[in-house]
């Protein structure tokens, strides 16, 4: 029989049985109240239906390392830790690095506060393996399931919420999703490639439905049950991650950047017109008000732009580079659009209506194309490095 290892850190590696293993990815943020009771359930009822593999990754700043392995003595399956120092991604990103450690053909992702009941695990692995499908999702939303451990009506009202502008966001990719905020579920390791995913807080779910595409999903019923110990770590700034995440998701494709850079674009005149109204009432004559004004709006587009459309194309440049080149490229929009409007009604005799209008069209696409082009492409250091040599 063929065995493979866990790549682990601060646990020695311990030999699986390949076939029909299953890798356990827990990832866990100061958890350590709970660790003990969630491997204790696992023990309860994994082992003796599915051999498993249990693996931390862990971005905690308490002592939940030194739990994990503690507990992990006790454990009739191996258990290994992956701490992380810097938490990039958030949860989602630990989540991607579980995948990328994980040896098993499926891998199921459960929270570590013992919400999520290991005593589906196997269901969850039988129905992926009955179906033929990539992806399991243990959801709420279906007959047999319920959000019971859901505290308040304030956290409910939340997650049905971000349900339903998740799906209405998505609603192909989505169809037969029912619960896309889950962090319960099994997929398969060859259905999904760790390197195309860019998470962004702690909704993976989401992030794998959509860059991952599964060809086929399938869903189990699940009990949200009331989390063992310590307290919730779903806060506003998560869902100001969330958020953001989803217009990431939602603008990938080119044409819908094109439309979020049209629809920012658009909210740039409110500071603009009101900057130019406060401008000119302190009586500063119209023509340097309006190019002051048009500052506001700029700097509006920047910062919404920066936030929504380009988070993950940042770090080609640094912030003063990229707010030059955008703020060049938007005052240039500005100076280029009259000359423009004149030689569209003077050369080609269109009314000068018209004429505006399609010079706003004309110089959109340009000045979209020129800020992904000139501000948010990395530089092509590779291929002169390449030509030099």
């Amino acid at each position: 029989m063929s065995e493979h290892t866990v790549p682990a850190q601060g646990l020695d590696a311990v030999e699986v049985p390949e076939p029909g293993a299953v890798t356990i990815v827990v990832p866990t943020f100061n958890e350590s109240a709970n660790i003990r009771q969630l491997l204790h359930r696992i023990t309860e009822s994994v082992p003796a239906r599915l051999p498993c593999e249990v693996l931390f990754v862990d971005d905690s700043t308490d002592d939940t390392p030194e739990v994990i392995r503690a507990a992990a003595r006790d454990c009739p399956f191996p258990v290994a830790v992956l701490h992380r120092e810097e938490p990039v991604g958030g949860l989602g990103g630990a989540v991607v690095e579980g995948l990328r450690a994980a040896t098993a053909e499926w891998i199921v992702v459960m929270d570590g506060d013992c919400q999520h009941p290991p005593s589906l695990v196997p269901e969850l692995v039988a129905t992926g393996e009955r179906t033929n499908a990539g992806l399991v999702v243990a959801s709420r939303y279906i007959e047999g399931g319920s959000r019971a451990g859901l505290a308040g009506g304030y956290r409910v009202a939340v997650s049905r919420g971000a349900t339903w502008l998740a799906k209405a966001l998505f609603p192909r990719t989505l169809r037969g999703i029912s619960d896309p905020m889950s962090g319960f579920f099994a997929i398969r390791r060859r259905a999904v490639t760790a390197e195309v995913l860019k998470p962004l807080g702690y909704k993976i779910l989401l992030e794998l439905a959509v860059r991952g595409r599964p060809r086929r999903v399938a869903e189990v019923p699940f009990v949200f049950e009331e989390r063992f110990a310590g307290e919730s770590k779903s806060t506003a700034r998560e869902g100001l991650r969330f958020l953001r995440h989803l217009t990431g998701l939602r603008t990938a494709s080119p044409a819908a950047r094109m439309v979020g850079f049209g629809l920012i674009g658009a909210s740039g005149f409110v500071p603009n017109l009101l900057g130019l109204r406060a401008l000119t009432a302190a009586g500063l004559h119209y023509l340097p008000a309006e190019i002051l004004a048009n500052q506001l709006g700029v700097a509006w587009n920047f910062l919404l732009i920066e936030q929504l459309l380009f988070r993950d194309r940042r770090a080609h440049r640094r912030w003063w580079d990229r707010l030059g080149r955008f703020a060049l490229l938007a005052n240039a929009d500005l100076v280029l659009r009259i000359p423009l409007i004149a030689l569209l009604v003077g050369r080609f005799g269109m009314g000068a209506l018209p004429a505006t209008a399609l010079a706003l069209v004309l110089t959109f696409v340009l000045r979209f194309a020129g800020t992904e082009a000139l501000v948010y492409l990395p530089r092509r250091r590779g291929s002169r490095a390449r030509r030099a040599v």
